[in-house]
């Protein structure tokens, strides 16, 4: 059975799964589905091509599936997909994809998007990330797992942050973050391992090697690609190859202080 205060407008050709309760003056779009156990607090707005899993939580006045906004969406067929477990608070602003960056937003599980987040166009977000008070992710911006950002941060365009990495409150983000890393700053630059998170979910060995592998590319002074070549191809770590495949790969770069030979 769902729960539906009468005050609600839910447009013929939505789907609601089972156990959905929307709250009052609640907006559903026509083209909307929303899985099992989902509840939709009063003023929240979704609209657009969107499929909510099941387990939702979605807080009073949240925005989800507007219109993306960029100046070249022209009515395209764009879609939002958001996956199981996520909480998403009061004002929130979640839009769909875009012609020009492959026409799907992505959200995972078990996420926590706090008040007044924004995710723009084409971001993609894995599972069980955490994204505090009015943190601001610009297009194309991808999240792996267990990502923390904290509040009143922006994310530039095309940004790309690893898994367990942390991004510090107030922050203001515009190149890439490997994963496993902590950066905080205006411009954010990395400032060590994220060995908070790190103790709660990996083994003591692991994070050793992942304190080496840190050194040798970001405190040695030394070309950063050629370390992580070089890493990549004589560690035994996953973690670590993990690390050094994502600043192989990086196309905005990785912000850190770079140390002259000279000055080691």
């Amino acid at each position: 059975m769902s729960l539906i205060h009468p005050t609600a407008v839910i447009e013929d050709g939505a789907i609601l799964g089972e156990n959905v309760s929307v709250g009052p003056f609640a907006y559903i779009g026509k083209k909307v589905r929303i899985g099992d156990n989902t509840t939709i607090a009063s003023h929240a707005v979704i609209e657009g091509d969107t499929t909510i899993g099941k387990n939702n939580r979605i807080f009073s006045h949240a925005a989800v599936g507007t219109i993306p906004q960029d100046l070249k969406f022209n009515g395209e067929d764009v879609q939002l997909i958001i996956g199981d477990n996520n909480t998403i608070r009061e004002f929130t602003l979640l839009n769909p994809g875009t012609k020009g960056g492959g026409s799907v937003t992505k959200i995972g599980n078990g996420n926590l998007l706090m008040g007044y987040v924004h995710l723009g166009h084409d971001v993609i977000i894995g599972d069980n990330c955490i994204l505090a008070n009015g943190a601001t992710l610009a297009g194309h911006v991808e999240l792996g797992n267990h990502v923390v950002i904290g509040g009143l941060t922006p994310v530039h365009q095309f940004v790309h942050i690893g898994d367990f990495a942390m991004i510090g409150g107030a922050s203001a983000l515009a190149q890439d973050i490997p994963p496993y890393c902590l950066a905080e700053g205006n411009r954010a630059n990395l400032r060590g391992l994220n060995l908070t998170g790190l103790r709660r979910t990996m083994e003591r060995d692991d994070i050793n090697q992942l304190k080496i592998a840190y050194r040798e590319l970001f405190e040695q002074g030394n070309p950063l690609q050629e370390v992580a070549q070089r890493i990549f191809e004589t560690t035994t770590s996953d973690k670590v190859k993990k690390l050094c495949e994502f600043i192989k790969t990086s196309k905005r770069g990785i912000p850190f202080n770079r140390i002259k030979n000279e000055d080691k």
